[in-house]
Formats: C-alpha cells, sequence, structure tokens
C-alpha cells in the first residue's frame, strides 16, 4: 500500500510582517511546513507504523523549499518529489490542483493525503479540486483516520458534529491540524532524510503550461485589519444592566 502526502512550504506566521503601499513585506525569511501538511504527514506515519505502508511526499515550491520537503523525510516519509515553481508567479489553488493532477496522472497509490488548507491563503480548495480533476472520492476535515484493508475510515469534523465514512481506495483526504500533534525529527531521522530519494521535476516536466488565463485568484492588495470599536460599559444594578444589554442585542442587526 502506498500514500502520498502533499505538503506546502508557507510563511511563518509568527515572523515579523508589514504592510506597505498594499504589499506585504516579510522582515524575517522564516518559512516552515505548513502546519495542517504537517498533521497530514503525522497521520501517515501513524498508519505505516501501524500497517507498514510507503509514505511519498509531494512539494510543489521554489528551489529554497527544498529543506521543508526535508523535514518531511526527517519525520519519517520515504521518498519525496520536489516540483520547481521558480517560474511560476502567484500560483493559486488551481494551478497547484492542476499541476497536482498531471504529476499523479500516471502513479499507482492508495491514497492520497492533503492539509485542509494552507496558512498563507486559507483557501482550502486544492484537495477537492484535485480529487475532481483525478476523479476520486474524497473526504474533508479529517480529524481521525484509521485503515481496515484497503478501506479508509474517517472521522470528520462537520457544522454541527462529526461524521464517519468509509472511503475505498483509491481516494483522497484533506486533514485538520486538530487531528495530532505532528512530531519533532530526531538527530537520526534528520541525518537518514539526507539519505533519502528525492526526485526533481519542473511544471514542464509535466506536461503544463501555467498561463496568466489559468490562475482565477490575484491578490490585488493588503490592508491591516481594521481596530475593533470601543467596548461599552454599563454600571447600576445586575437586573437593570441585563435589560440593557438584551434590548441592545434584540435591536442590534437581529442578534437574538
Amino acid at each position: 500500500m502506498k500514500i502520498y502526502v502533499c505538503i506546502k512550504q508557507v510563511p511563518d506566521v509568527n515572523a515579523p510582517l508589514q504592510i506597505k503601499d498594499g504589499e506585504l513585506i516579510q522582515d524575517a525569511d522564516r518559512n516552515i511546513l505548513n502546519a495542517y501538511d504537517a498533521s497530514a504527514v503525522e497521520e501517515s506515519l501513524v498508519l505505516k507504523e501501524a500497517h507498514g505502508i510507503e509514505i511519498e511526499v509531494v512539494l510543489i515550491g521554489p528551489e529554497k523549499a527544498k529543506e521543508t520537503l526535508r523535514k518531511a523525510l526527517a519525520m519519517g516519509a520515504d521518498k519525496g518529489t520536489h516540483i520547481i515553481s521558480d517560474e511560476l508567479v502567484n500560483p493559486d489553488s488551481f494551478v497547484y490542483a492542476q499541476l497536482l493532477a498531471a504529476f499523479f496522472k500516471d502513479k499507482e497509490y492508495d491514497f492520497i493525503f492533503c492539509g485542509k488548507q494552507a496558512q498563507d491563503t486559507d483557501a482550502g480548495l486544492t484537495g477537492s479540486m484535485l480529487a475532481e480533476f483525478l476523479n476520486l472520492p474524497y473526504a474533508t476535515n479529517a480529524v481521525g483516520l484509521s485503515l481496515d484493508g484497503s478501506t479508509l475510515t474517517v472521522k470528520r469534523q462537520g457544522d454541527a458534529g462529526q461524521e464517519i465514512i468509509e472511503l475505498p481506495s483509491p481516494g483522497l483526504v484533506t486533514c485538520s491540524n486538530d487531528m495530532n500533534e505532528p512530531r519533532i525529527p530526531n538527530l537520526k531521522g534528520i541525518m537518514q532524510s539526507k539519505r533519502k530519494p528525492v526526485d526533481m521535476i519542473s511544471a514542464a516536466d509535466l506536461g503544463i503550461d501555467i498561463t496568466e488565463e489559468q490562475i482565477k485568484t490575484r491578490v490585488l492588495s493588503f490592508e491591516e485589519k481594521p481596530a475593533r470599536e470601543a467596548g461599552k460599559k454599563y454600571e447600576g444594578e445586575p437586573d437593570e444592566i441585563a435589560r440593557k444589554v438584551a434590548q441592545l442585542l434584540d435591536t442590534k442587526e437581529n442578534v437574538i
């Protein structure tokens, strides 16, 4: 059995950031493995330890993203593929899904895992688009996975509770970062990762020519989040304050 895990390098959300003239400026060149993808890698490794599954990670990113790929290998993945994207300008979910679909079209696998979204855009669209391109059954926002033969039991977080879905092979799952606590690579894993095979290919190698028309989403500019309005403080007897608050909620934007 084989599982592919799609991963992405994203800016560290804890790094210093500033907005100037509508542009996002990253003062520190700090990039990390997307947290949702890290959970997907971790869950694949849990299944590997229980069932002896082969794990391959796939990353679309610039040349410098190779360190993020190596981290996934240091965690315990067996092999990696780096799709170099230096020539791509502001690729969106649709572009990523196209490239991954071209990569997977001649591959054999049982399941594909993705993070449910990326920390830099929070779009949450690539996994679903990829499943559509590959005509795969899929489940989103998984918070638990278990394997029985070739069937993956997915516990997913829905709007009103959790759902249990049986997903046949081949299939695709997008993983929540509420699923687990990704392991930190130890020294042995880091040393072993340097000897693990990594294939490096380009979008051209996949036969995909990304044009401006294929990019469906564009960021026009960045703005600071508006400051919150100052809160109101009421003084007096508790019953009187409760009536004032209830009246405010009843008349403002139909809250109650």
